[in-house]
């Protein structure tokens, strides 16, 4: 089976959905668990974590998949998760980190508290995750494994323009600094059998555009922000939760073992038809 992960263990952030559907976290976890690894998602919302529970029981995937609530901006939180995957799991082969959020502002109208937010949902999760799943991914390779790989979801909003005419100095400061993150614990680990790759996903159809982007554009009609976002791509739609899934399954698979401290862009050709 192509991108096979059978005997690989997952450990997969903000592993719900914002509403009904398929964010990203979600169809990550389920896609890898049909490709044959054990899931450990975590999420803040338990009822978020409990809908993907059910959608892997829908496709008899249950006995692959555990999961916690866990807080990812809280260092003993995310330990106690780590833990407990271990326990159940006995190893974390895969690391996905999902979880972020975006908030519009500049530096005079972002609020000092809104920015320290934002730094720690989109940055503070992925350094505490990392330094809580490295120790296991080092062992494992001490001890004659395969060691690990490390998958961060960036956003093409660290680049140099703004998607919708929207400015979030926050959000796009942060996912740059995912990226810069990224390629230099993938060099720190590079010969200890880790990689570390970044995911830059653009325009998705997510649940986030109905329940939080529309709210935050100020647009009643949903149904027209829909169709500007998709007219915004070259390939003329938003792309989806399936989209950021496979990518993250392809760098998380032996399939992509020569590639680390790199981006891959997924994004219609979203960013290479902006305007620098």
């Amino acid at each position: 089976m192509p991108l096979d992960l059978s005997g690989k263990t997952a450990f997969v952030t903000g592993a719900g959905s914002v509403g009904e559907g398929w964010g990203n976290g979600k169809a990550a976890a389920v896609l890898m668990a049909r490709q044959g690894a054990r899931v450990f998602g975590t999420d803040i919302n338990r009822e978020a974590l409990t809908e993907t529970g059910s959608a892997m029981g829908r496709e008899n995937l249950g006995g692959r998949w555990s999961s916690c609530q866990c807080d990812a901006t809280s260092s003993k939180s995310v330990e106690a998760a780590v833990a407990r995957c271990i326990s159940e799991f006995g190893r974390i082969d895969i690391l996905v980190n999902n979880v972020g959020g975006s908030a519009p502002g500049d530096p005079i109208s972002m609020s000092e508290e809104e920015w320290q937010t934002q730094i720690s949902i989109n940055l503070d999760s992925v350094f505490l995750n990392c330094k809580h799943v490295l120790p296991v991914m080092l062992r494992q390779f001490e001890e004659g494994g395969s060691g690990g790989v490390i998958i961060n979801i960036g956003s093409v909003g660290s680049m140099t323009f703004q998607m919708g005419g929207r400015v979030s100095v926050a959000y796009a400061a942060s996912k740059a600094a995912v990226e810069a993150f990224s390629r230099s614990t993938a060099i720190a680990f590079a010969k200890k059998g880790i990689r570390v790759n970044t995911v830059v996903p653009g325009s998705m159809h997510t649940p986030l555009v109905e329940n939080r982007l529309a709210r935050q554009l100020g647009k009643d009609d949903v149904v027209k922000l829909i169709a500007e976002r998709n007219a915004s791509v070259p390939m003329g739609r938003m792309g989806d939760a399936w989209d950021v899934a496979n990518a993250v399954l392809f760098l998380a698979s032996d399939e992509a073992r020569y590639i680390t401290a790199t981006q891959l862009v997924v994004d219609g050709g979203l960013t290479a038809a902006r305007p620098a």
